[in-house]
């Protein structure tokens, strides 16, 4: 057998120069400055990666940079609320179990693409997203609950209860229950689920029922630069404490509001069909968004207050208040910086300083009337509550803020008796402070309880929950309780503008109680909502006639308080 012949091996250095050659001739030309490149790339995240880069906007444009560039003009106002409206949306069954599926694992509330029709007109690949946070607490799939947040632990189909936060059905107790030894509602003027004085409602959400979802739509999430009618987005509200199934105290709210000559957010019902789930009746509210801007007058920037939000000064760099507002028009052209130093001087200014210059930064007479609303419709959560609800409109031209009120489905729902002066307390029923809560109350995830509540020997505060002396696993809390917030407490408590608040509460009590405007709103918004397919009839009267013995205790009672009997 003849060996096998084998060529000689190349040369080491043969090779190299092979190997060589297949490097292209432009890169062999300039290695060298390339290599030093790569160097310097290095070298910088290396001693530069622990610097903070602080974003800074160079532009002190006053314009927007939102561009539409398709605004449908559909065939009916979506907001008239004297008529009613109708609503379907279509999308695929595997993309909105994507979207639970993000939502139970991740707690993000991701799009998903659907066509919609309003009134006749055909809008398709709009997006659409779950919308709040402790309404979603005792969101049930396939009978279960997710293992975080309100909720967790709770057994299938407990639904959802009154929840302490903002967008919720809720704003009474966590996880489907009342605390034992809690009041259910059962007396005068109240009843469990109903809008009376003290009155918690109820609301059972479940995945497999999107028709009873709160949701977000938004035109332009597919399809860049596209409105309907003006806006952006457009809120699909489920009921709040004491709104019953209904949603008539947002609604009434919402009515009083307009009619008051205050900011606020326009409102209808309509039908609402998904897929080919059955038709309900439901409140549709305009969303804060650009289109929301414009109609606040003159040119600035809306920011909005995020749930996580502290009002505490956090130092110069604006990502440290990602968790505190989120600007909502104007990128890109304005920034946080304004806000930045309102927070500031509230937290840092004397008490003499704040009643002489508050009026530099804040239209005072705005944020008394915005008080004096609250308190009046009995708004547990509003700028101070745990969803800490409002928005600041910074006029560009004035250089002051004005808090904008917004998410009133936790309205009409406390005690008729509080006073205007008093701190409106979630369903009139939360222990003032000192007092030690129900027994057997467990706090959610995340709340804070009212500053000075006693804890009950042996309760358990979830991980890193603030106890109500500040102290907490991990960190300290923040003072407050349930919420809080500087701007509102200081300005309540100085003397200074007490008589400005007074003024406003007098004014307001008139244009909203006194001369029958809330309780006629109830008659016309009930009316048109009778005519709204998907109605329930049996429901709306029970809320109805709740919503009207709140109303006119709250009328008496106030008509007999010095604030109203000195003016």
């Amino acid at each position: 057998m003849t060996p096998l012949q084998t060529s000689p091996a190349p040369a080491r250095g043969a090779v190299r120069r092979r190997l060589a050659h297949r490097i292209p001739v432009r890169i062999r030309h300039y290695w060298k400055l390339l290599a030093a490149c790569a160097v310097f790339v290095v070298v910088c995240a290396v001693v530069f990666s622990t610097v903070r880069v602080t974003p800074l906007v160079t532009s002190s444009s006053d314009t927007s940079a939102d561009h539409v560039t398709q605004n449908i003009v559909g065939t009916t106002d979506l907001f008239d609320a004297t008529v009613a409206h109708r609503i379907t949306l279509t999308f695929r069954d595997e993309d909105y179990q994507r979207l639970l599926d993000d939502f139970w694992a991740d707690d993000e509330k991701s799009f998903l693409e659907a066509d919609l029709t309003i009134d006749g007109t055909r809008i398709p690949s709009v997006g659409i997203r779950l919308k709040g946070n402790s309404t979603l607490g005792g969101l049930t799939r396939n009978g279960e609950a997710r293992q975080r947040g309100f909720g967790r632990d709770q057994p299938p189909g407990a639904g959802q209860q009154p929840q302490p936060g903002g967008n919720g059905p809720g704003g009474g107790f966590p996880g489907g229950g009342f605390p034992e030894g809690a009041p259910d509602g059962d007396q005068p003027g109240g009843a469990r689920g109903g809008a009376g004085p003290g009155g918690f409602g109820q609301a059972s959400l479940k995945a497999e029922e999107p028709e009873n979802l709160p949701w977000l739509i938004r035109f332009d999430e597919f399809v860049e630069g596209r409105r309907y009618q003006g806006h952006r987005e457009v809120a699909v509200r489920v009921a709040g404490m004491g709104g019953g199934s209904t949603v008539l105290n947002e609604a009434v709210s919402l009515h009083v509001l307009a009619a008051a000559g205050e900011t606020a957010q326009r409102y209808a019902y309509s039908s609402f069909t998904v897929n080919d789930r059955p038709t309900t009746a439901r409140l549709v509210v305009e969303h804060p968004d650009e289109g929301f801007a414009d109609t606040l007058g003159g040119d600035g920037v809306l920011y909005k207050s995020l749930a996580t939000g502290q009002f505490t000064d956090q130092g110069d760099d604006p990502t440290s208040y990602a968790d505190d507002f989120k600007q909502i028009t104007m990128k890109g052209s304005q920034d946080l910086q304004p806000v930045i130093n309102l927070i500031r001087w509230v937290n840092t200014s004397s008490d003499a300083d704040f009643a002489a210059h508050l009026g530099d930064h804040v239209d005072v007479p705005a944020l008394a009337r915005y008080l004096a609303v609250q308190n009046l419709l009995l708004n547990f959560d509003d700028m101070a509550g745990p969803g800490r609800n409002y928005y600041l409109w910074y006029d560009l031209g004035a250089k002051k803020f004005t808090v904008v009120g917004w998410d009133y489905n936790l309205t009409l729902s406390g005690e008729a008796t509080q006073g205007p002066h008093d701190t409106v307390r979630m369903g009139g029923r939360f222990p003032q402070a000192g007092a030690a809560p129900p027994r057997g109350f467990q706090p959610p995830e995340g709340m804070q309880l009212p500053e000075g509540m006693q804890l009950p020997e042996g309760m358990q505060l979830p991980e890193g929950m603030p106890r109500p002396d500040g102290d907490a696993a991990g960190g300290r809390g923040r003072p407050g309780g349930l919420g809080g917030n500087k701007l509102k407490e200081r300005f309540l408590a100085s003397a200074a503008f007490k008589p400005v608040y007074e003024d406003a509460y007098r004014d307001l009590y008139q244009k909203i109680y006194a001369d029958g405007t809330a309780l006629n709103a109830v008659e016309s918004i009930t009316k048109v909502l009778s005519t709204v397919d998907g109605y329930d009839e049996q429901k709306t009267t029970a809320d109805v006639e709740q919503l009207k013995t709140l109303l006119r205790q709250r009328t008496s009672h106030l008509a007999t308080d010095s604030v109203i009997t000195s003016g």
